[in-house]
This record gives structure tokens, C-alpha cells and sequence, in this order.
């Protein structure tokens, strides 16, 4: 079946119970209904191309694996928007009145706004934007890396300065990306929340002594950017309606500059420096003295983060740990989880008797060898329960290789094999990575699982 046919039968599945809203990650279609209990979630997993399904909440996701979700996607949003009439639609119940799906879309917004759920929403809507840059810059950064161990000498190329450039580019803008990403996500103007993070790494700061403070253009990197820009938004949005319509367009930019520098500079940074600071020494002192028993506890617990959205809050300490040493010891570890959920498959794969899910292994697996896990967390060890325990198993062994090396990565957003190049520990990261496919393996096999049966 071709993926447009895809877009239709989920469509027809889903188009009784309200959709209110569509859109897509990396791998899943994402959906909120009006009619969530209800929904044909045995029939959504028959259709052909769909990986698995997973409730989280009141979103319901369905895992069609990367490349495949953004043209399903998309064809979905085409047929939900022209309201597209399809043959054979099954009999359900009556369609709500106008109006009923915002209405319902506003009580689902209301029942996720914790506080705490939406702060890790908002920190992972800063963040995503900007995993595509450090995916490149990381490489970059890793193969060149590499080819200097083979030979210094081309360090005094030109064309390799260059290149040095461009892997360093995403961190030398960091802070401005950053601040621009956090000011809309606060609903202020990107370009004040790009200028206030400007102000706190201005090179002029170290030059300046003010009420025996001494300036330090940068303190606090990424973590101060946020308490800053979340501090210039909020203002933003108060003076708005307070300033008169009139002088709003001048007035207000204006005062922001003016009233949020000074405690940015002398209250906000130096707490981000604070904070940053210890993150990152609590960080690589807990793996450096740890040691692998550090990495098994983290590599095993990080799938249930995952499952829970917990992980995003770890997107800022990547970046912390990025900004402040050059690499990330945390994210070498972390991604053994999704190794460990490679070879829990290979396992099932191996002794499962159902065809479809021969099929659903198979067709997850070689993303999931390039480190996107969604199809197999929820096609195929989360829906069988005691594989998804191996998975982490699997990640536990291949966290403590990770750990016991010091293993460090230059990039954030890869995970599984194209992690490997931008490690400075190739080898290393390898050996722990088979060591996650081969435990993920055995801790399977050993376990087992109730094998479903073919329908």
C-alpha cells in the first residue's frame, strides 16, 4: 500500500471521533480526538505501514517511522482540511455541532497544562529547531576529529579551517538561536529575546566592573539564556498592555532593553552561572566517579524516561555540556537505550511465529540501528511487556561500557550508529553499542515473551 492509501484508511478510521488536531515528529503522527476512549486503536495497527500506536495522555501517536510520517502526514492534513468524502466510511455516531472541536480541543490543552508537563513542552519547542544543526555541526566537527588523529598536518589546511567554521558554527550562534527560540515560545518577539541573549555574551562584559561585580560576557551559557529571555518575555507581555496602543511599536521594545539588562546581568546570569555549573560537574563527576556503575543505572532507566517525556528536559543539559567542555558524556550513554531495543527485536524477530509482527520487526529495524527506537518501543517490546524490560537491560550493559570509557559526543539529535563519528571514542562507543545489541539479545531470549497470536 502506498502511502497516500495509508493517509486515507487511517482518515476513515479516525474521521468519526472528531479530529481536532494534526501534526508529526520524527516518526509519529500525532493526533488529539474528541473522542479519544473510543478509538479503533486495533484496527489503526492493521493498516498497512503503521508501526505501532501509543497513547500518551490525550494525544494519540501512530509510529510510521521517519521519512514515511511526513508524507502520511501530510496527506492527512490534506484530506482533514478539504473535508474530503470517502466511500465506505463506517457508521458511528453523530458528528458534533459547529464549534463542539475547539471547544473540546481547549479541554484537552486544559487537562495536559501541568505545570511541569508544559515547562518540558516549551524547553523541547526551543530545542527541536535546532537538532538538525547540531546533527551537521556535530559531524562535521567529529570526522574532522578523526581525520586529525590520522594526520595533524592538514590542521594548516585552508579548506579544513573552513570546515572547522562550519562545525563550529551552531555553538558560536548558540545563545542567540536560543534566545530567539525562547522569546517565541513565551509568545514575545524573537528578535528581543536574540538581543537580550546578545547582551549577556557581549565580549565588552569582560572589560567591565560595575558596584565591584566584575562582567563575564557568556556566564551561565544556554541556562542563563533561558532565565534571561524568560524573564525580558514576561515583561514584554506586561508592558504591552500597559503601554498605550499608539506608543506600543517604540515604547515597548524600549523598555525592555532598558528594565530587563541590569537584573539580567547582575541577577539572572550569575544564577544561570550557578545552575550551569553545577549541572555540569554534577554530570561528568557522577560518570567519572561512578564509573560504569553509573552508566548501567542511567543507560537502564532512560526508555522509561522516554515513555513518560522526562527526556526532554535533558536537551538543555546536552547543550550545557556542549557549550561548557566540547562534548556530551551523558548522550554516548543515554543512546544505548535504543541499542538495547535493537537487539531485544532481534530476539523477538527470531523466535515470534507471528508473520506481521516478522513484518513490523523488520521494518523498523533499520532505523532503529540508526538510532530512532519509536517504531520498535511501540510496534513491537512495549506492546509485548517483557521485551521492552531486556531493551533496558540491553541498555544498562551498553551504558556502562559508555561510562566506564568516558565516552563524550559533539553533537546532539544522532543516536545508535551515526553517533559514532561524532565521538571522540569511536572504538569505545562501538564496543559499548554491540555490547547493548548482544545483552538486549540474550536478556530476550532469556525472558521471553507471550508471542501473539495471528489473526
Amino acid at each position: 500500500m502506498d502511502l497516500k492509501q495509508t493517509a486515507k484508511e487511517i482518515y476513515i478510521l479516525l474521521k468519526p471521533y472528531d479530529i481536532v488536531e494534526v501534526h508529526n515528529c520524527m516518526t509519529r503522527l500525532r493526533l488529539h480526538l474528541g473522542d479519544l476512549e473510543n478509538a479503533p486503536l486495533d484496527k489503526l495497527k492493521k493498516v498497512d505501514n503503521v508501526l505501532g500506536v501509543n497513547l500518551n495522555g490525550t494525544e494519540l501517536q501512530i509510529i510510521l517511522g521517519p521519512g514515511k510520517v511526513n508524507e502520511v502526514a501530510e496527506e492527512f492534513k490534506n484530506l482533514l482540511k478539504n473535508k474530503e468524502e470517502i466511500l465506505e466510511e463506517p457508521k458511528t455516531k453523530a458528528k458534533m455541532e459547529i464549534g463542539q472541536a475547539e471547544k473540546i480541543h481547549q479541554q484537552i490543552r486544559q487537562k495536559n497544562a501541568t505545570p511541569f508537563k508544559l515547562l518540558l513542552k516549551k524547553i523541547s519547542n526551543i530545542f527541536m529547531p535546532l537538532i538538525p544543526a547540531f546533527i551537521a555541526c556535530g559531524l562535521i566537527t567529529g570526522l574532522l576529529n578523526i581525520a586529525f588523529k590520522i594526520d595533524p598536518s592538514i590542521i594548516d589546511y585552508p579548506a579544513v579551517q573552513i570546515l572547522q567554521i562550519a562545525g563550529n558554527a551552531v555553538f558560536l550562534g548558540l545563545n542567540i538561536f536560543v534566545g530567539v527560540n525562547t522569546a517565541k515560545e513565551c509568545g514575545a518577539s524573537p528578535m528581543l529575546g536574540g538581543t537580550m541573549a546578545v547582551i549577556i555574551t557581549h565580549p565588552m562584559l569582560n572589560n567591565i566592573s560595575l558596584f565591584d561585580i566584575d562582567l563575564l560576557a557568556g556566564r551561565g551559557g544556554i541556562i542563563a539564556v533561558l532565565l534571561v529571555v524568560a524573564f525580558s518575555s514576561w515583561l514584554e507581555i506586561k508592558l504591552h498592555k500597559i503601554v498605550p496602543k499608539i506608543l506600543d511599536l517604540f515604547l515597548t521594545p524600549l523598555l525592555v532593553i532598558l528594565i530587563a539588562t541590569f537584573p539580567a546581568l547582575f541577577i539572572l546570569q550569575p544564577l544561570g552561572g550557578i545552575i550551569a555549573e553545577n549541572i555540569g560537574f554534577a554530570v561528568t563527576q557522577a560518570i567519572g566517579t561512578g564509573g560504569a556503575a553509573a552508566g548501567f543505572i542511567i543507560g537502564g532507566i532512560f526508555l522509561p524516561l522516554v515513555m513518560t517525556g522526562l527526556h526532554q528536559g535533558l536537551t538543555p543539559i546536552h547543550a550545557e555540556l556542549l557549550n561548557q567542555y566540547g562534548v556530551t558524556v551523558l548522550l554516548p550513554i543515554l543512546a544505548m537505550a535504543g541499542a538495547g531495543q535493537v537487539g531485544a527485536s532481534i530476539a523477538v524477530y527470531v523466535k515470534t511465529k507471528n508473520k506481521k509482527l516478522k513484518q513490523t520487526i523488520a521494518s523498523a529495524l533499520p532505523v532503529g540501528f540508526m538510532g530512532i527506537g519509536e517504531p520498535l518501543i511501540y510496534g513491537v517490546t512495549l506492546p509485548l511487556g517483557k521485551p521492552f524490560i531486556a531493551a533496558c537491560i540491553g541498555g544498562a550493559f551498553g551504558g556502562a561500557v559508555q561510562a566506564f570509557f568516558v565516552v563524550g559526543a559533539t553533537s546532539i539529535g544522532l543516536s545508535g550508529l551515526p553517533l559514532a563519528a561524532s565521538t571522540d571514542k569511536i572504538l569505545y562507543y562501538l564496543l559499548g553499542l554491540v555490547t547493548a545489541y548482544v545483552a538486549g539479545f540474550i536478556a530476550a531470549m532469556i525472558i521471553g515473551f507471550t508471542d501473539p497470536v495471528e489473526e
